[in-house]
């Protein structure tokens, strides 16, 4: 097998900055998917370069995470906040720099790994002029997100073109689970290759911290029964189906219930409104007495939340994988989740916690309430839960997969007569 080491990759990621804080407007799972797997693919000996767009005058061009994994922010468009779906006039500056970037430093990327479609195009436009592999991983298909959004933005036709394209094109995507695969051939295009490796979660991190501790340092009596969200404000992470829910739970009226709605941004800004409506639907139902929204969680307080929920709520109307979901199984605590897209792949109903329909909130009502009514088997759960994890959705198990996937790329390519001696 061809040695990985000193083997530059890009890993490019133009509006998930992988060196942000989590919880930043338009920062979640891809952030922290592009951030995972670059500095686990470096401790496997890949030279790694993750490159986004810079969003301020005040952040650092270069960001290092480890002596072969740095961050890249370029300057493409005005130095600020851009929503993605404005972002697709700076995408020929930001390959422009990328290349400016690389010649500077002397470097040849023989792999180039694009997260969503703005990147896609980024690394369409850099396999026109260099000898690379185009790796491609969707993180939101539009042709399912506009199926489930009232008004369908003016990029729209761009972006699905852009999606067929890429899937046409590219060596491999990857698609991080099944369900997401699916989509791709039914909605997208039967032509391109497409491998499954999933997302993954930091073990470690979250599953550190028991219920009683995680209790105790967020002062939470150990009767209180504490359902959990974390995420945007966003209307398609379905907030407003989690709220009403908790407004029918039958365990509601025993009066030891509380919400905790984690995550957000600074009001005014687009979550910020949506946290405004969320926080009026809360009021509207009488819930204030037992909602708290305890804002961003950062890497150390996260966690403890997780760990200090006896059910986790993921209630978006579609999501590719769901992170959240494994964050919380990782960290013992069972998930009811909307029975859609990669949901239903990383929980296993009855097993690890339950799906309910989108946007159904009777539904969640029941499946929230047939967990917190019996705790023991809520518990073994979150002990199945895991042990999933465990097995599938670590880190380093998925950038192994990856490291994989890149070597057989470029050992195809290099000498065609070794590709049987690796693993695809």
């Amino acid at each position: 097998m061809l040695s990985t080491n000193n083997q530059h990759i890009a890993l490019i990621s133009v509006h998930g900055d992988p060196a942000i804080e989590i919880g930043k407007e338009e920062a979640g799972g891809q952030n922290v998917y592009v951030r995972q797997v670059g500095e686990a693919l470096a401790q496997q000996g890949w030279q790694v370069d993750m490159f986004t767009r810079k969003v301020s005058r005040d952040q650092p061009t270069i960001v290092q995470h480890s002596s072969n994994c740095r961050t890249i922010r370029l300057t493409a468009g005005p130095e600020e906040f851009v929503p993605r779906d404005h972002l697709f006039e700076y995408l020929p500056v930001f390959v422009e720099q990328l290349l400016k970037f690389q010649q500077q430093e002397g470097i040849e990327y023989s792999v180039v790994h694009t997260n969503y479609w703005l990147s896609s195009w980024v690394g369409m436009e850099l396999k026109k002029v260099q000898p690379i592999k185009q790796i491609h991983t969707y993180h939101s298909l539009g042709a399912v997100k506009y199926k489930s959004v009232s008004t369908i933005p003016l990029i729209a036709t761009t972006r699905l073109e852009i999606e067929r394209k890429v899937l046409e094109t590219a060596e491999r995507i990857v698609a991080t689970s099944p369900q997401e695969k699916e989509h791709m051939r039914s909605l997208v295009s039967a032509k391109g290759s497409i491998d499954i490796i999933p997302c993954g979660t930091d073990i470690h991190k979250f599953g550190s911290v028991t219920r009683e501790a995680a209790r105790q340092q967020l002062g939470i009596d150990s009767d209180t029964q504490v359902v959990f969200y974390v995420g945007r404000f966003d209307q398609r992470k379905g907030i407003e189906t989690l709220v009403r829910a908790v407004g029918k739970s039958q365990m509601r009226q025993q009066g030891n219930l509380k919400l905790f709605i984690g995550g957000g941004s600074r009001p005014g800004q687009s979550d910020g409104k949506e946290r405004d409506r969320i926080e009026k639907i809360v009021g509207e139902l009488g819930l204030q007495d037992i909602t708290t929204f305890p804002g961003r969680l950062g890497d150390e307080t996260l966690p403890v939340y997780y760990a200090a929920a006896d059910v986790c709520v993921v209630p978006s109307h579609y999501e590719p994988f769901g992170l959240v979901a494994i964050e919380a199984m990782a960290s013992g605590t069972p998930v009811v989740a909307s029975d859609v897209g990669g949901l239903q792949f990383t929980v296993v109903p009855e097993e690890t916690g339950l799906l309910a329909p989108p946007k159904d909130d009777a539904a969640f009502a029941a499946a929230i309430d047939r967990i917190l009514a019996n705790p023991e088997w809520g518990n073994q759960l979150g002990k199945n839960a895991r042990v999933r994890v465990e097995k599938m959705f670590s880190w380093d198990g998925v950038a192994s997969q990856l490291s994989d996937l890149y070597t057989h790329l470029i050992v195809k390519e290099a000498a065609p007569e070794l590709v049987g001696q690796v693993s695809a």
